[in-house]
């Protein structure tokens, strides 16, 4: 028995030895032949290696080789899946011999990597599935199976790839060059882990992670992956699970210093966003992708500088641009940023008088309204937007082809609602208009906050539609056209005190309290132009006309008081004009133009009164200079012609005599 085990081993031994020793005698181009020809059956690709050949037997059995191709699937017509300058490949020789592919090291230079979606869904990565139908299951008759793939890989590098992708459904196209890849993958059912590094806009992008089964991946089914991607600009990252479909379902993190710099390293338009938009970024949610592409994130917590918004929403891609679907809450929503400030605040405090250097003439980049279509739902407990700040908001926004609509579902402020809409547009320049009613009103908070005017204090209701065009504040203000309405009940006027103006001509100072107010504005080229105002008081009633520059910040209005019949012999009116720079207007009676509303009759009658004395002292005086009489009802003109006639007269009648 014994003498008979002895013989087996060493037949066995014998038949090993004389297999290795004609595996190594084969050469390098039969051994390639051999490892592509394996390499096919199990993936059913063809692959092509051109060029010398080189075979290394110690400390591994290698295959160095030229230009390396592997065909594509058959359904495509794009070209080769794979095509690389050089290949090298060292593999199990007992694992080969026995159909299985155990590759302990694998370097391809310079390749370029075909990944390909068809219009009916199927994958260019998906290797030797048979039987399966393009939605990936199999068919009526056919039942889906899969022969697995026995390959292992103990490290692969690729240096200088181009990876192209191309959506047949999306009808899109991406290609990435540089990239520099480090795989392991020691078992065919087991964890596989990556290092990238690519360069798709100048400048480096790593990514690094694992994948949990890696044949999944490769056969279209979910495996668990863990994946993080950093540049100078923040890092993101992501657990969860992965399908080739594409498809994942698990948790984002994104933690970027700086937003504008991550999406340009990635090769992305790169926008700087204001501040309280996400200029800086730290976001946690759920995040799954399905066909379409579609992106969903739900219960989302975002950190945008000094704005967190809580709630969720869908991006899908594959369009012309992408499409956002957003329900999104907040707290203290401060947007102050969006709010180009003038250059010409008053800054009484600084200097010690009023100063007004106008709006702003910076440009204003709207390009962010092109990035993406949108439709937004967004409360908060409070809206800073810099010049005007309000409680409670639900607004709207619809962003369509570089054209954003707000619509003011509630928004409250200043002791009031406001409703309405307010629109930017994009398109062909920008421009920004509106239409919105604005209801019981702190009038004195909204023009202090508006204009710097804060001599006027009353609620009251206001409509307003506008449309202003320009790349800066400045030129939007100045080609603003519309129209607005105000209508008050009580309230004050500081400044001046019109009853003791028109009573004692005292335009010292004090308040003007009155019972109620309207009026109306056209708007032209940035000026508001109206002459309706009418105002009652407790003894008096007023009028105003005038204009109100809104582009060139000045007043140039005359508000026209009057007493009340019986409070005097007859109502008493005195214009007082507003005028100068909103932040330092002068106020004073018109004298003159009180006269003529007052005095028109006696002045009329002192006029005439005066032109008679003239006329007397003058006829006087024609008489005794030129001995001329001037007559009753005539005037010195014809009594001096009627003279001068009558001394021509007589000198003629001499040449006859």
């Amino acid at each position: 028995m014994l003498r008979w085990l002895i013989r087996l081993v060493v037949l066995v031994i014998l038949v090993v030895a004389v297999a290795l020793v004609s595996f190594i005698m084969l050469p390098g181009e039969r051994i390639a032949g051999i490892a592509a020809d394996q390499i096919a059956k199990a993936t059913g690709r063809t692959v092509e290696m051109e060029g010398d050949t080189t075979v290394s037997f110690y400390p591994i059995l290698g295959v160095s080789t030229g230009r390396t191709t592997v065909s594509n699937a058959d359904w495509s017509d794009n070209g080769p899946m794979f095509v690389a300058d050089s290949f090298k490949v060292g593999v199990d020789p007992i694992g080969l011999i026995k159909g299985s592919i155990r590759i302990t090291g694998l370097e391809a230079v310079n390749p370029d990597i075909l990944l390909e979606r068809s219009k009916d869904g199927r994958l260019n990565w998906e290797l030797n599935v048979e039987g399966v139908a393009p939605s990936g299951q199999g068919g009526a008759e056919q039942p889906a199976r899969s022969d697995q793939l026995a390959l292992t890989l103990d490290r692969a590098l690729i240096t200088g790839a181009s990876l192209r992708y191309v959506d047949g459904q999306a009808g899109t196209e991406t290609t990435v060059n540089d990239i520099d890849l480090d795989l392991r993958w020691p078992s065919y059912t087991g964890e596989a882990t990556f290092d990238v590094s690519l360069n798709p806009a100048g400048e480096q992008v790593n990514l690094n992670g694992t994948v949990a089964r890696l044949d999944q991946l490769i056969e279209g089914e979910l495996s668990a992956v863990s994946v993080q991607a950093g540049t100078r600009g923040g890092e993101i990252a992501f657990d969860g699970r992965v399908s080739s479909r594409p498809s994942l379902a698990g948790n984002l993190r994104a933690d970027l210093s700086s937003t504008s710099r991550f999406l340009a390293s990635l090769g992305l338009d790169a926008v700087e966003l204001p501040e309280g938009l996400g200029r800086t970024a730290e976001m946690r949610g759920e995040l799954t992708v399905t066909e379409g592409p579609v992106i969903a994130l739900r219960n989302m917590t975002a950190t945008l500088d000094q704005n967190t918004l809580t709630g969720g929403m869908d991006i899908t891609l594959g369009g012309d641009r992408p499409r956002v679907t957003a329900q999104l809450n907040a707290g203290a929503l401060d947007l102050s940023a969006l709010d180009p400030k003038s250059g010409g605040e008053s800054d009484a405090a600084a200097s010690g008088t009023a100063v007004d250097t106008g709006w702003s003439e910076t440009p204003i980049d709207a390009s962010a309204l092109g990035l993406a279509d949108a439709e937004i739902a967004l409360s908060a407990e409070s809206l800073d937007l810099g010049t005007f700040k309000f409680g409670g908001a639900r607004i709207l926004t619809t962003v369509d082809r570089s054209r954003a609509v707000f619509a003011l579902n509630e928004l409250s402020g200043y002791g009031g609602r406001v409703s309405g809409e307010f629109v930017a547009n994009n398109r062909n320049g920008l421009s920004v208009g509106g239409d919105m009613t604005a209801r019981n009103i702190d009038m004195e908070a909204l023009l202090t906050d508006a204009a710097g005017i804060t001599r006027f204090a009353t609620d009251g209701n206001v409509t307003l539609d506008f449309l202003g065009v320009g790349q800066s504040v400045h030129a939007i203000m100045n080609s603003l056209r519309g129209s607005v309405s105000v209508s008050t009940g009580k309230g004050v006027i500081s400044g001046i005190d019109l009853d003791r103006l028109m009573r004692a001509g005292d335009v010292s100072g004090g308040t003007t309290v009155f019972d109620e107010m309207s009026a109306s504005f056209d708007i032209e080229d940035g000026n508001m132009r109206g002459d309706d105002l009418s105002m009652s008081m407790p003894l008096a009633k007023a009028t105003g006309e005038g204009r109100i520059g809104l582009g060139a910040r000045d007043l140039n209005y005359t508000f026209t008081p009057s007493l009340l019949e019986g409070e005097s012999r007859k109502g008493l009116a005195i214009p007082v004009r507003i005028k100068g720079p909103w932040a330092d207007p002068k106020i004073y009676p018109d004298i003159e133009a009180a006269i003529d509303l007052n005095f028109k009759e006696e002045k009329e009658e002192l006029e005439k009164k005066a032109r008679e004395e003239v006329d007397k002292e003058i006829n006087k005086l024609v008489e005794k200079e030129l001995g001329v009489t001037v007559e009753e009802g005539q005037s010195v003109e014809d009594a001096i012609r009627d003279e001068a006639e009558g001394a021509l007269k007589k000198e003629l009648l001499k040449l006859f005599e």
